[in-house]
Formats: structure tokens, C-alpha cells, sequence
């Protein structure tokens, strides 16, 4: 996903807001877990968000979303956002997240959703870190 900073998202100071890359961040995460679930997802939780470094207005801020692994009716996604100059043509990143989503069926219940498969080592390892990432957010959201 791909947006470009406008001085309607920035702070006083003319840099990003947070709270609105935090949106943007959702929306590629939402749009990456409807495509593999196939159906309507929900966010359930953002944990381990962060601010790298601050962007800019007029900077391109562009987002990749990659699920990392799916659950029952849960899937973890991870975004990066990167924000590029384009003046200078230097990209660098500013944010990066772990999002968990739901998939729904028709009267909004969980619903089943298909298996990753992980492919390369670093799918792999994302793919078994994953879990240990589920045991966490559970163990302090108690």
C-alpha cells in the first residue's frame, strides 16, 4: 500500500502522526488477511509497534503487509512502512508492527481460515516465532 504524506496527517510540526500510520498500517494488514481468509477480517490486537524514525509531509510512505501465520480463525500479519524522500530518493524504515486479525462469517463469528505454508527460512521462522508471539500477547492480556 502506498501513501503520500499530506499536511492534513502530520502534527504541528509537519511530521506523520502516529495514530495515522497506525490506520494506514490496519487497512494493508486488513486487506492482506481478507485476501488469504477470503472473507471480512477484524483487528484483534496490534502489539509491538515501532516508531523507527519520524516521515515527513510529502514524503511516500509505503507499507508491506505479509501474513506470518494463521490459527484457528486468527492470522498474524506483519507490516513494515517505509518512508521515502522524493527529493533525495532514500527510503528508510519507520514502523513495523505485528497485527492479529479474525476472519468472520456472515453474522460475525470466527471463522476457520486456510494454513500458511511457510516457504523460505525467513517465512519459517517468522512462521514458528509466531506462536510464541500468540503465548505472550495471551499471557498479558490476562
Amino acid at each position: 500500500m502506498t501513501e503520500v504524506v499530506c499536511p492534513n496527517d502530520t502534527n504541528p510540526m509537519g511530521l506523520l502522526q502516529g495514530g495515522r500510520l497506525v490506520q494506514w498500517m490496519d487497512i494493508a494488514c486488513a486487506v492482506c488477511a481478507q485476501n488469504h481468509a477470503e472473507r471480512i477480517c477484524v483487528t484483534a490486537s496490534i502489539d509491538s509497534v515501532k516508531f523507527r524514525s519520524p516521515a515527513k509531509v510529502g514524503d511516500i510512505i509505503t507499507i508491506k503487509a505479509k501474513i506470518t501465520r494463521s490459527f484457528n480463525s486468527s492470522m498474524e500479519i506483519y507490516a513494515q512502512a517505509w518512508s521515502k524522500n522524493v527529493l533525495s530518493q532514500k527510503s528508510y524504515l519507520i514502523n513495523e508492527a505485528y497485527f492479529t486479525f479474525v476472519a468472520i462469517d456472515d453474522h460475525a463469528k470466527p471463522t476457520q481460515v486456510p494454513s500458511v505454508k511457510p516457504s523460505t527460512a525467513i517465512e519459517k521462522g517468522e512462521y514458528l516465532n509466531a506462536e510464541k508471539r500468540k503465548a505472550t500477547r495471551i499471557k498479558t492480556s490476562k
